[in-house]
């Protein structure tokens, strides 16, 4: 039971950390070079992290 709470905090620190620095990166960098939109972070950080 513990190391099923220690997981899921460790993966929501994770995500919340993903999350930021996708949407902190500069607009031009992410959309021309990653061509990724600062707005999906929410999306790509839960892709990422949880693979859903």
């Amino acid at each position: 039971m513990f190391n099923t709470i220690r997981t899921a905090i460790h993966n929501r620190a994770l995500y919340n950390r993903t999350r930021r620095e996708l949407e902190a990166l500069p607009t031009k960098l992410a959309v021309e070079d990653l061509g990724i939109f600062p707005g999906d972070a929410h999306r790509i950080a839960s892709k990422a992290v949880y693979g859903r």
